[in-house]
């Protein structure tokens, strides 16, 4: 997907948008402790609304065991320049902590994304453990 600096900018400037830190598990091992890719903000656009179109089984699938109301939409982007080493974007199965205005920290799993008009959306599940 190209990069769409209007929606990049958009985001990063964004007075709602939270700082954060993006982790991505390591590939070959499991266990090891996930590697940090860089800082970057991240905008709650709300919680994730399932399409209507989808029918109950559509729906189970998607969610699994989840709860739904822990299911939110969001736009990240990397703080990084587009143009250098450090620069970033956000997969699924990365994991995303956020720093709320109170200051609280607040996990996210990247569970899916998808390319709209305005760029890429991800769809994450709030982590509700105490960190």
């Amino acid at each position: 997907m190209p990069l769409d600096m209007q929606t990049r900018n958009a985001v990063l400037e964004h007075p709602q948008a939270l700082d954060g830190n993006v982790y991505r598990p390591h590939e070959q091992d499991a266990d090891a402790e996930e590697i940090d890719l860089g800082e970057a903000r991240v905008l709650i656009l709300g919680p994730f609304e399932a399409p209507v179109d989808w029918d109950a089984r559509q729906r189970d699938d998607y969610f699994a065991e989840e709860d739904p109301a822990l299911f939110f939409s969001a736009r990240i982007e990397s703080l990084a320049a587009p143009a250098s080493k450090t620069f970033f974007t956000v997969e699924s199965g990365d994991y995303v902590a956020a720093q709320s205005s109170l200051g609280e920290v607040v996990m996210y799993y990247v569970y899916d994304h998808e390319d709209d008009a305005e760029g890429r959306r991800y769809i994450l599940i709030r982590d509700d453990e105490e960190l």
